[in-house]
């Protein structure tokens, strides 16, 4: 977060992972509907009404929170205690791992294979999982390198973490850019899953920090009063502008997607004229993870910001210092210029200039 807040920055910027701000303007929204404070309870009720429609489940299944950071921070404080043992998917969001370590988890892994197109084969995660394993941690679609898990392979992890009394969370986060393709929330494989998602990357709304949790409703009901330990009262405005924004999320999704699909021409390209990468290309997402075949990322890095103006995201952030993020999401004419400057930027490295 510290990189993504103060170095990430560039007038030609890949190292985004979110498509680029919704205007207010284009909201239908007066200030007339706006109001400073508004009822100090359990989860605005019209919000709750239109999350719990979004997603097909009843609003006492639903936690609205402080986008999707905060909904795993809470997710993992409601359903492990510090010293619990804890299974994380390699690689993953760093955020998922520092905020398991600050929460006490002791954390073990399982791999998710470059060469495998970063698959989840469930039966090596049965291989990983112990009898003290209380939570599975994944992301769907993976981030960082976009990767869509179907829905077996979801189910037969489901069946990994029943057989020792687990649990599955599952950053959904991403998902949201399936679209006119929406596939079902991994929360309706049973009670023994949680889901966290938000309208930040998506749909360019993360000012509204409009994020939710998705369990069981007991459990939900624990991570509303844990949740009064950290956020308390959310702000009323954010709440109400979140509830325009789902009432017409149609629209603003339909804009998200034609930058998304251009941009992803752009990116692929781009990936077709380098012989010096090597990526597994999604679908869907807002992120791609190319692997650089030879040479130094960080060389890279330092490269495309100091002679070309450019940024990516180093993927020792994601614990694969041979690759690096990029971001799918910014304005269509700047995204394309970024690519043909991480050529140059690729030729100069290949070339041993700086």
């Amino acid at each position: 977060m510290e990189f993504a807040k103060l170095r990430s920055a560039a007038t030609y910027n890949l190292a985004t992972s979110g498509v680029m701000s919704y205007p207010l303007a284009e909201l239908p929204v007066r200030l007339n509907d706006l109001e400073i404070n508004g009822p100090t309870i359990y989860g605005y009720a019209p919000l709750q009404e239109r999350l719990a429609r979004k997603n097909g489940v009843s609003p006492d299944c639903v936690v609205a929170s402080t986008g999707t950071s905060m909904s795993n921070h809470l997710a993992m404080a409601a359903t492990f205690e510090p010293g619990d043992e804890i299974l994380v998917e390699e690689p993953t969001y760093e955020l998922l791992l520092s905020t398991a370590r600050y929460l006490g988890a002791e954390i073990r892994r399982f791999p998710r294979r470059f060469e495998d197109g970063f698959r989840i084969d469930p039966a090596i995660v049965a291989r990983h999982i112990t009898p003290r394993t209380r939570l599975i941690v994944i992301t769907n679609l993976h981030n960082p390198s976009g990767a869509l898990m179907d829905g077996d392979t979801l189910r037969q992890l489901g069946e990994v973490a029943l057989g020792v009394g687990a649990r599955v969370l599952v950053d959904e986060v991403y998902m949201e850019t399936l679209f006119d393709q929406p596939l079902p929330s991994a929360f309706h494989l049973g009670k023994h899953f949680l889901v966290t998602n938000s309208l930040t990357k998506a749909y360019g709304l993360s000012g509204l920090r409009c994020g939710w949790i998705l369990a069981e409703p007991a459990l939900a009901e624990r991570i509303w009063r844990l949740n009064d330990l950290f956020a308390a009262t959310p702000a009323h405005p954010a709440e109400l502008l979140s509830v325009i924004a789902l009432d017409n999320l149609d629209r603003i999704a339909a804009r998200a997607k034609h930058i998304l699909d251009s941009n992803r021409r752009h990116l692929n390209a781009f990936l077709d004229s380098r012989s010096d990468l090597e990526c597994v290309r999604p679908q869907f997402g807002t992120v791609a993870f190319p692997k650089l075949k030879n040479g130094d990322v960080d060389q890279l890095f330092t490269l495309l910001t100091s002679k070309y103006e450019t940024s990516v995201v180093p993927g020792r952030f994601f614990e694969m210092p041979q690759h690096f993020r990029v971001g799918l999401g910014g304005a269509e004419p700047m995204t394309a210029e970024a690519f043909v400057r991480l050529g140059r930027a690729l030729d100069d490295l290949g070339r041993g200039s700086s």
